[in-house]
């Protein structure tokens, strides 16, 4: 789906309900995302069925699961079944379960980023155990159906999707995607590049601006190492939203702003990106785009757009500017808490009993 169809879909679908003109296109809309819990389902159902008890053990976990919340994007050993536990089949389905949470962009991007595991194995000289493609983890927590509370997530190095359901509406996030190197050097695959778009379109947007709104957006001379809300569980920043207020940008660089969050958005399937989309039309001009470090593509630099209701996070500060972390989070709806919320109040509302 290109641009101008991608933001059409979305204005019409769900920027509708948001504006209360027309209630047929939040109906529809909301098809769409139940349309995504049934595929999850049945993706899940199929991966499940086709594990071994020891598997299972491994793979499946209760909803209400502490480890449902934890979650990491450095090389470490993970709780969840590995691919390199899986046969070929069994691999199959897990891919068809990645999918499920994924455009066809962002299942690429996926891909990719657990291939370079096999570049660094190469240019770190690694055994294979540190460094392996296979070393993603797959968990299910709940029972799947297309209602009740269930979830799932797909994890290892420099990849973290996670997605809940609840009463057959899903939320995705953290949404994480990471790579190591970010561009491909040496060897046979020199040149590749898995997350230019985030890259490049953030440094189109600071060169954008003039002088007098560069000094405003960069809040820090010095590029942060990392993301700032790293790997915790809640979605959080101290202070008020620091940068440059996208009510101060003008309409070509209101676009750029906007190219930008759309790159995030189109890494899930269309229904969830359309609800981004919503997010990102409703902040409206409430919306701050903040830098630190560098501006140009060889320099340690870093970015995030904040709304009130999710942020972006981007850096590319180590192994000489080029290792990229990128990660979506919402502040209130990561894990899907927003919606367990309204779940929990309205099963324990004795009026809402029907």
């Amino acid at each position: 789906m290109n641009r101008r169809s991608f933001l059409y879909s979305s204005g019409v679908l769900l920027g509708a309900s948001i504006l209360g003109s027309d209630d047929s296109h939040a109906e529809e809309s909301h098809a769409h995302i139940r349309q995504s819990a049934s595929l999850m389902a049945e993706c899940a159902n199929r991966f499940v069925a086709a594990l071994d008890a020891n598997q299972r053990d491994k793979a499946m976990f209760p909803f209400d699961a502490d480890e449902r919340l934890n979650w990491h994007f450095i090389p470490k050993e993970r709780k969840g079944l590995p691919l390199r536990e899986m046969s070929p089949y069994q691999k199959h389905l897990a891919s068809a379960l990645l999918a499920a949470g994924l455009s066809q962009t962002g299942y690429i991007k996926a891909v990719t980023i657990m291939s370079l595991e096999d570049v660094l194995r190469i240019m770190e000289n690694d055994s294979g155990e540190r460094r392996n493609p296979e070393k993603y983890y797959f968990s299910v927590f709940g029972s799947p159906s297309e209602r009740g509370r269930w979830g799932y997530r797909v994890e290892g190095h420099h990849l973290r999707q996670n997605y809940t359901v609840v009463d057959g509406e899903v939320i995705d996030g953290p949404s994480f995607f990471g790579c190591n190197p970010a561009e491909v050097r040496q060897g046979s695959r020199k040149g590749l590049r898995t997350l230019a778009g985030e890259d490049d379109l953030g440094i189109q947007l600071i060169h954008a601006l003039d002088e007098q709104q560069q000094k405003i957006a960069i809040v820090e001379t010095t590029a942060y190492k990392d993301i700032l809300t790293a790997a915790s569980r809640k979605a959080a920043l101290q202070g008020q939203p620091s940068g440059l207020s996208a009510s101060k940008l003008n309409a070509r660089q209101f676009e750029a702003l906007m190219t930008l969050m759309e790159e995030y958005a189109r890494n899930v399937p269309d229904e969830l990106g359309e609800r981004r989309m919503a997010q990102i039309n409703k902040s409206g001009r409430n919306i701050y785009f903040a830098w630190a470090g560098g501006i140009n593509a060889s320099e340690p630099r870093y970015y995030r757009v904040q709304t009130p209701s999710f942020l972006i996070e981007f850096d590319d500060t180590q192994d000489n500017a080029n290792h990229i972390h990128s990660v979506w989070r919402d502040f209130n709806g990561d894990f899907g808490q927003d919606l367990l919320q309204q779940h929990y109040a309205t099963s324990h509302n004795p009026a809402s009993a029907g």
